[in-house]
């Protein structure tokens, strides 16, 4: 067994060795005088350099990543590099000999390969030695974090639930399948003598098919009163965003008072990169405690435990930047080959695909790491690489299959992790929701959701948008051709826009510190949640029913509804309680709404229910629209500029996986089909209960083991 002293010996020397190669391959580096020194003193330098920069990189790196939490993460990665060699030159002033010399670019290359060597080479000498091995990987752990629990006498098992966001339940299969997951294809094939160890389910999201909706039912049991991923609420005159701060702050306050109940994290959790906390004890990157004042909450806290490490930061940099590079590159090649359907991905959309598939993944990956060595009862991470690369390159695209792989990387870490954590660990991998392929509506059909609606109300519209309208004449081929060309027929009498671009986003404004709606009367607000659109009428107090809508525009209903782009528009009605809208002049009251059926053909089971619970909903929007679905190819028209789409009903964005343990309990004891996020919650709930009440004990550690024999 290498103890720790050796182990830093051989560290040192590794750097030590690396320093010279860099000495005699780099122009603007030297350990030696401009007379030239012997090469024992040229050594001497070196190691002395290689020392000093190793005490510095422990001292005083963790100081200045607390430095670096208060600068936007985006520029993270260059100021890593920057820092990094600035400690190197410090080195080089404090060593005795005053030989070493180097240029600040060229000590950001030496600085960063001296600390890459250190990792490597204290990792690969860590492997032989379990105990080090799990100091190495504890130390990604949050410092405040208490003591590991002693792993001997009985402990009941753990849970980690690890999220893969946007992963639906056909493209995981499928990746299995082709050895894309080689992971996941070991938990659910053979074991020897034993069957899977793991068995995949899928289930069926509400019709908000978003982390938002999803990820507040799981963690808090109650996804109330979601009905997208952002829509406004006429009580707050507020628009509602899941994934900004105050947004889940109140979604979260919401779903703790309707439940009574802390969440599913609340009993010694610790919850990882979610948009909520569930009652957790521990959590970083989570945005629902982002608001909060102090900094033990700051949102960017929780990479601190990650970065301390300069190695990690250094790895961590350079894979930024290679996967920035790979962005581009990858969206080069499919504009030069006119690949369809594509959206654009330029200007610093490089930059969070890196942020969200390198530097989210790396710290959170290294938090969870830490709550398994430190024995946490239960985690829940999610790590959200796919969806990002997945709405801009395609949810089958070559770009997300190379997301898919690394993900599988992870959960291998992980595995091997659990090996060695203080107690077993359960660990369930699950998605939130899936992504619909499909090109984008404005691409289609020359106009966005908040043209149509604009149109419809008889208000002006751009300029490019009403050149799309005067072709309405090409929707008679449709069965929806006739009321669509009225509808429109009335808007086009209107005035024409000179502006370039109307916001599908309503523009808001600061008013004591709260956002709020910036709209003139008679303008609606207009909101995309993937291919679920929302339609508000600011200034009527109450949700609007469809009787209302008529007589103040009797156009835009018929031009939602028979619209080919569409799929089927939800209002309220004064004589049906609610009435779904579709093409032809279809109406089905609620009562009646059936799966399969008139607007809901091809839109697949539980669809009718869906809308029913959504419509129950206080802030459901005045006009819901739901866009067309091809169940043939499994497309979607998203109103957001995304061919990787979730957010309303139709196609795999609804149908997400969950993989378990075999030694938990069956998903459903009943065999019957896994709906809403709410119904997960409880799942998950019965399995920390089976968790906490059936101890299991643990071989005694080896040196035990040794003694005893």
């Amino acid at each position: 067994m290498i103890s720790g002293v050796w182990r830093s010996i051989a560290v040192w020397a590794a750097s030590t060795a690396t320093m010279l190669l860099l000495a005699g391959l780099l122009p603007d580096f030297r350990l030696e005088s401009a007379g030239g020194d012997s090469i024992t003193r040229v050594a001497l330098t070196a190691a002395v350099g290689a020392g000093v920069f190793g005490l510095l990189s422990s001292l005083v790196w963790p100081l200045l990543v607390r430095l670096m939490l208060l600068v936007p993460a985006l520029v993270l990665g260059l100021l890593v590099f920057f820092l990094n060699g600035s400690l190197l030159l410090v080195a080089l002033r404090l060593n005795p000999s005053g030989r070493g010399e180097a240029a600040p670019e060229t000590a950001v290359v030496v600085a960063a390969v001296m600390s890459a060597v250190a990792s490597a080479t204290g990792g690969a000498l860590a492997v032989r030695d379990d105990d080090a091995y799990r100091r190495r990987l504890h130390r990604l752990a949050d410092r405040r974090r208490g003591r590991a629990r002693d792993r001997t006498g009985p402990r009941t098992p753990a849970v980690l639930f690890l999220q893969l966001d946007g992963v639906g339940h056909e493209v995981l299969r499928s990746a299995v399948d082709r050895g894309l997951m080689p992971t996941v294809a070991s938990w659910l094939g053979p074991r020897d003598d034993h069957g899977p160890s793991h068995r995949l389910t899928p289930w069926r999201t509400d019709w908000s098919s978003q982390t938002g909706a999803s990820q507040l039912g799981i963690l808090h049991g109650s996804n109330h009163d979601v009905p997208a991923f952002r829509w406004y609420e006429k009580d707050r005159r507020e628009v509602m965003v899941s994934n900004r701060p105050s947004s889940a702050a109140e979604l979260q306050r919401r779903a703790v008072a309707r439940t009574g109940d802390g969440g599913l994290l609340a009993d010694g959790g610790a919850s990882r990169g979610n948009l909520f906390s569930g009652g957790a004890d521990e959590v970083a990157l989570v945005l629902s405690v982002a608001v909060r004042r102090g900094r033990e909450n700051r949102s960017r806290a929780g990479y601190f435990a990650y970065f301390s490490d300069p190695a990690n930061a250094v790895r961590t940099a350079l894979s930024f930047l290679a996967e920035v590079g790979r962005e581009i590159a990858q969206s080069t090649r499919a504009r030069l080959a006119r690949r369809r359907p594509r959206v654009k991905r330029g200007g610093l959309y490089p930059l969070v695909r890196a942020f969200a598939t390198v530097v989210e993944r790396d710290v959170v990956v290294a938090a969870v790491i830490g709550d398994m060595l430190a024995g946490r009862d239960v985690i829940y991470a999610d790590l959200v690489a796919y969806d990002e690369v997945a709405h801009h390159s395609g949810p089958h695209s070559g770009d997300a299959e190379q997301v898919l792989r690394r993900l599988d990387r992870s959960l291998a870490l992980l595995a091997q992790v659990a090996e060695h954590a203080p107690r077993p660990y359960r660990i369930v991998v699950l998605s939130d929701h899936g992504q619909s392929p499909g090109e984008t509506f404005r691409t289609r059909y020359g106009l966005g959701l908040a043209d149509l609606v604009r149109a419809g109300c008889g208000l002006g519209v751009p300029r490019r948008a009403a050149g799309a309208l005067a072709r309405v004449e090409q929707w008679g081929s449709t069965h929806s051709g006739t009321e669509a060309r009225a509808a429109v027929r009335v808007a086009l009498r209107r005035p024409v826009e000179e502006h370039a671009e109307i916001e599908e986003h309503i523009a808001v404004e600061e008013h004591s510190g709260t956002r709020r709606a910036a709209r003139r009367r008679s303008e609606p607000v207009v909101l995309a949640s993937g291919n679920l659109g929302l339609v508000s009428f600011p200034d009527v107090p109450h949700r609007m029913t469809k009787e209302e809508i008529d007589r103040r525009h009797p156009a835009l209903l018929p031009a939602l509804a028979g619209h080919p782009g569409i799929g089927f528009v939800l209002v309220r009605s004064q004589e049906h309680d609610g009435v779904v809208l579709g093409a032809d002049g279809a109406q089905v009251p609620l009562g009646l709404l059936a799966d399969g059926d008139g607007p809901l053909a091809g839109f697949g089971p539980g669809a009718a229910d869906a809308i029913r619970r959504t419509h129950s909903f206080p802030h459901t929007a005045d006009i819901m629209v739901n866009s067309w679905y091809d169940p043939v190819g499994g497309e979607v028209l998203a109103f957001e500029e995304q061919i990787g789409s979730h957010g309303g009903l139709g196609g795999a964005q609804g149908r997400p996986f969950l993989l378990s343990p075999v030694d938990l309990s069956a998903p459903d004891e009943e065999g019957a089909e896994l709906v809403g996020a709410e119904r997960l919650h409880r799942v998950f709930r019965r399995w920390l209960d089976e968790c906490r009440g059936h101890p299991v004990p643990l071989p005694a550690p080896e040196d035990e083991q040794e003694r005893a024999a």
